[in-house]
This record gives structure tokens, C-alpha cells and sequence, in this order.
């Protein structure tokens, strides 16, 4: 069974390295030391803390899981393939909405590192599948629910 393709830039693969560190080493030895609370406190079958330790733990390791699967497929984006003449997963785009004349600025990065109220689309969302390949001056047309969204590219870096 072949998995995704997790496309990272290199702080989106230290964020997530540190995230899996971070559940590895402290989360599981927080609710380990829970469990063993919970569990002096005798019966189990009503003992609500035990239930919710459990419940943690049964979700820490599946992130634990997600996050290693994400890292065994990751592809690095490094600093040297991005492309300051097209737009591509890495680029910071500066963009225009023609009907509007608003102008906002976005970061194409990979699905797991997406975070769109810090700026950080998805290379697979609408607006940066749409732009990925154009050069500075193009006008793209990009489908969304609403509609058409034209935009003109500013800026790339």
C-alpha cells in the first residue's frame, strides 16, 4: 500500500520532528504517570479519570503514528528549488483581486504544513492550485464555491 506524498518545507519538517519529540518524550510520560494515578485510585470499571487517561493515550499514539507515517513520505522542499520566476510549493506570492483591487500575500506550502490564517495555503487548495505554475503578471482564474475569483500575481519570493 503506497502513502501520500507529504510535501514539507524545512521548517514544516522541524515543526513536526519537535511535535512527534515532544509527544514521544513528555505527552506519553504525562499520561503514563495519569494512568498510574488513576488506577491507585481503585476500581476501574468507574473511575472517570483511568477512562479519560486511556482516552489520551489511545489519541497520542495515533498522532504519534500520523506524525511518523507523514515523516517516512515527506519530500523536502529546499530553499534552492524554489523558483522566484514561477509560482510553486515554497514561493511567497503577493496577489491582487481584480474585481476588488484587495491585495494579500500567501506562502504555497504542502497539506500538513497548511495554516491559512497565518497565510500558509495548500499547494491542493483552490486558490494555490490555481496560481502554481504562473509567473509574475499572469491573471488566473480560480474556482471557488462563490464562483470565479480572477487574481492577478504581483509578486513572487
Amino acid at each position: 500500500m503506497s502513502s501520500k506524498e507529504v510535501i514539507l518545507t524545512q521548517s514544516g519538517l522541524k515543526k513536526l520532528e519537535e511535535e512527534l519529540t515532544h509527544l514521544k518524550s513528555v505527552k506519553r510520560r504525562e499520561v503514563a504517570a495519569r494512568i498510574k494515578t488513576a488506577i491507585s485510585f481503585g476500581d476501574l470499571s468507574e473511575n472517570a479519570e483511568y477512562d479519560n487517561a486511556k482516552n489520551e493515550q489511545a489519541f497520542i499514539e495515533g498522532k504519534i503514528i500520523t506524525l511518523e507515517k507523514m515523516l517516512r513520505n515527506a519530500r523536502l522542499i529546499e530553499d534552492d528549488e524554489v523558483s522566484k520566476d514561477i509560482v510553486g510549493i515554497g514561493c511567497t506570492v503577493k496577489l491582487q483581486d481584480m474585481e476588488t483591487d484587495e491585495v494579500m500575500e500567501f506562502t504555497i506550502v504542502g497539506t500538513a504544513e497548511s495554516d491559512p490564517a497565518n497565510n500558509r495555503i495548500s499547494n491542493e487548495s483552490p486558490v494555490g492550485q490555481s496560481i502554481i505554475g504562473y509567473p509574475v503578471g499572469a491573471e488566473v482564474d480560480v474556482k471557488v464555491p462563490a464562483g470565479t475569483i480572477k487574481y492577478k500575481i504581483l509578486e513572487i519570493k
